[in-house]
């Protein structure tokens, strides 16, 4: 039986070997998963802003995808992984989209390209992604093989 390590809302995680990074219940937050195939070294970091300059509280760096993808390739590479990294996404939910003014902000999706951005900006490879929608969902990265479960009421299970 693999161990588990659950990730909260602007936290994160990394891990080797036969471990479980999970978060549960992602509603517009985001969850990027990162891995390292070579040295079976995965990360995953609940982001819940797009950018620092919507909190004042700045100091907790898995908050924003800008500051939460260096930190989770920082602590990955004290763990052996050396790259290629890829990553997959998962959340960007608009939870009360029917309750958004027309032209309102639509924070799941500002999340997803806000960690599309840091993404790109790090030089890692989106594989695979479960986002958008009016649903939540439960990730867990399974660091052995880097697969990521999906699990939500409205969608059921799936992996990418």
């Amino acid at each position: 039986m693999s161990d588990q390590i659950r990730v909260r809302v602007a936290d994160y995680a990394v891990a080797r070997g036969s471990t479980v990074i999970a978060t549960l219940g992602l509603g517009s937050c985001v969850a990027i998963a990162l891995y390292d195939a070579g040295a079976r070294v995965g990360g995953l970091a609940h982001v819940l802003l797009p950018s620092e300059s919507m909190s004042r509280d700045r100091g907790n760096r898995a908050k924003f995808p800008s500051t939460a993808v260096p930190l989770l390739l920082e602590e990955m590479e004290k763990l052996g992984a050396q790259g290629p990294f890829t990553a997959k996404l998962a959340g960007g939910a608009s939870m009360f989209g029917a309750l958004l003014p027309a032209g309102g902000i639509n924070m799941g999706l500002r999340n997803v390209e806000s960690a599309r951005r840091a993404l790109t900006q790090a030089g890692v490879a989106i594989v695979a992604q479960d986002i958008g929608g009016g649903y939540g969902r439960s990730v867990f990265l399974h660091v052995a093989d880097g697969r990521v479960v999906i699990k939500s009421l409205a969608n059921g299970e799936h992996v990418l």
